[in-house]
């Protein structure tokens, strides 16, 4: 049988440590001097290595006419930079994202006053604005957040813009990447919302496991619920807002994605003002129940962005919350920092190190500044304020850091479900572009795994369908994975396989011309086995007929080979 591992170490116990969480506001001193009246309406920031140096810069939205402004990451301190390009006027939203998959960071900027606008990168930070050949719009749309995912499953990432027009009538957008440089408005077709609905932002992610991107986006007032857009899979979305239970009334703003629980599947954190945050728990079967409460992640503040992150390297997931109260004898929270306790309860510690974290704040977004291995992040205070960058302080516990490489996937590898398992204990991670409160996190996730050495298994869920799998990782590392680069398939072999047909309803057939005896096993879209036959048949006919509706991963094993097929099952 081929091995993949890549490391081989002596494990030790996996333990939940109570190392202690401490964190610096390291701004002035790093080089982030952002004072006066640069932004003071909500602007947003990305924390994301933008010249793929495997250093994460920063980068700020304005407001007004000031324009955007690029600090890049020289070793853990940060130096201002320009380009050739000037991004005036009042930007929200500012992402870079790979859109024609050629290896380098693309530039999209989302602005309330003025058009949106995209700008190609041609690999030497030579901007070019191709907003207008794109397909984009040269009218001001009151656009506030943007995100992109793979909606079709083409390769290619789509974009959906949150569009917050007092009037309501201008509604939000679905652009369809066509793979050549351009976009199609696919909104109405698509079955997206044809009025405003004052939204903030949004996030692609699959709530259902079904292997299809969902999109949920976050509005203003209680008169406009929160929308939960089922993707058929057909290339079209059904509100699923009520029945799933995800259509809260909320002041919303965040829409923070993350496995807190680590059940498998996504759950939505939204920050709101002093009736309380909703922390959406996903119960597996479609539907979410708000835990904020139970959870003592309410916050009952006036609460703005949020992410979770692993801040001592314990393996839970903590959690931030900006917030606009900054008066500390207010009864309200200045600001949130949640500590995962037993259970996935949550408490403030009070020696975390924001004992004096009283901004008013906006966005967040996480990265790592000095790549040792602990989660920092940067918040956007209201001027005369500068920006807050709390650096962890550090400590004893490992981690591993994965950054994707899409090959059949889009090259960011957006989209893409990370499963790392530690003596028997599952972490999830998820790739999103366009996060929280008009945020960008870095590419580079970040597991920690507390007193463990050796990561047991570490598997990719791409969302092209392919699954790269990793056995007996060595901890503090960073870890590049190249889509498709664990598949081993021996392809004399793999050439002598075909299965039909293709989607299947009832039954799969499985045809060589081999006659070794194989392996028939079929995986949902987290890796967990639905299916396992041995066969010996020249071709043989595989029963799926109780196996429910979505994207699956067959695989077909010899002893000296396997491949890998992505099937759709209906």
């Amino acid at each position: 049988m081929k091995s993949y591992t890549i490391a081989v170490l002596f494990c030790f116990c996996f333990s939940l440590t109570n190392a202690q969480i401490l964190f610096e506001n390291k701004a002035f001193d790093l080089g982030i001097n952002i004072t006066g009246n640069f932004n003071t309406q909500l602007g947003g920031v990305s924390f994301y290595d933008y010249d793929n140096d495997g250093w994460d810069d920063l980068t700020f939205a304005s407001k007004e006419n000031f324009p955007v402004r690029f600090f890049k990451n020289n070793s853990g301190t940060y130096v201002e930079e320009t380009f050739n390009i000037t991004i005036p006027n009042h930007s929200k939203q500012v992402l870079w994202v790979d859109y024609d998959n050629d290896g380098d960071n693309d530039l999209f900027v989302t602005r309330f006053d003025d058009s949106n606008k995209l700008y190609n990168n041609d690999g030497n930070f030579n901007f070019t604005d191709v907003s207008l050949v794109a397909g984009f719009p040269n009218t001001t749309l009151f656009t506030y957040g943007a995100s992109f995912g793979d909606y079709d499953n083409d390769g290619d990432l789509d974009l959906f813009l949150s569009n917050k027009d007092d009037s309501k009538v201008i509604p939000n957008q679905l652009y369809r990447n066509n793979g050549n440089g351009t976009f199609t408005d696919v909104s109405f077709i698509a079955g997206i919302s044809s009025v405003g609905h004052l939204s903030f932002c949004s996030a692609f992610f699959d709530y259902d496991n079904d292997g299809f991107l969902d999109i949920y986006i976050s509005n203003d007032r209680f008169a406009n619920t929160n929308i939960l857009y089922k993707n058929n899979g057909n290339g079209t979305f059904t509100d699923v807002s009520a029945a799933s239970g995800a259509g809260v009334a909320a002041n919303a703003m965040s829409t923070t994605i993350d496995d807190y629980n680590y059940d498998g599947f996504l759950d939505i954190y939204v920050t709101n003002t002093t009736e309380g945050n909703h922390l959406l728990q996903n119960n597996g079967d479609g539907t979410f129940t708000d835990v904020a409460t139970a959870t003592g992640t309410i916050f009952n503040s006036i609460g703005w962005g949020a992410n979770f992150f692993d801040a001592d390297n314990d393996s839970d997931l903590d959690l931030y919350v900006s917030s606009m109260i900054s008066d500390p004898n207010s009864p309200l929270i200045t600001s949130g920092f949640y500590e995962c306790d037993a259970g996935y309860n949550y408490t403030i510690p009070s020696s975390a190190g924001f004992a004096n974290d009283t901004f008013t704040s906006f966005s967040n977004a996480i990265g790592d500044i000095n790549n040792d291995g602990y989660q920092d992040f940067i918040v956007v205070n209201q001027a005369p304020e500068n920006y807050a960058l709390w650096r962890s302080t550090g400590g004893t516990n490992n981690w591993l850091k994965v950054k994707l490489d899409g090959t059949s996937s889009n090259k960011a590898g957006i989209g893409a479900s990370i499963k790392a398992t530690v003596n028997g204990q599952a972490l999830y991670r998820y790739v999103l572009c366009g996060e929280a409160f008009l945020g960008q996190n870095s590419a580079t996730e970040l597991f920690g795994i507390g007193t463990a050495t050796t990561i047991d298994m570490l598997e990719i869920f791409w969302p092209s369908g392919i699954t790269d799998t990793y056995t007996n990782v060595t901890s503090n590392q960073r870890l590049t994975v190249t889509e498709g680069s664990t598949l081993g398939i021996n392809e004399e072999n793999a050439e002598k396989f075909s299965v039909y047909p293709n989607p299947a309803s009832d039954y799969i057939v499985v045809s060589t011309t081999l006659s070794q005896p194989y392996t028939v096993t079929i995986f949902d879209s987290l890796g967990k086995q639905v299916l396992f036959q041995k066969q010996q048949n020249m071709q043989a006919t595989i029963d799926v007929s109780n196996i429910s509706s979505g994207i699956f991963f067959l695989e077909i094993r010899t002893e000296k080979s396997k491949t890998v097929q992505k099937v759709v099952i209906n």
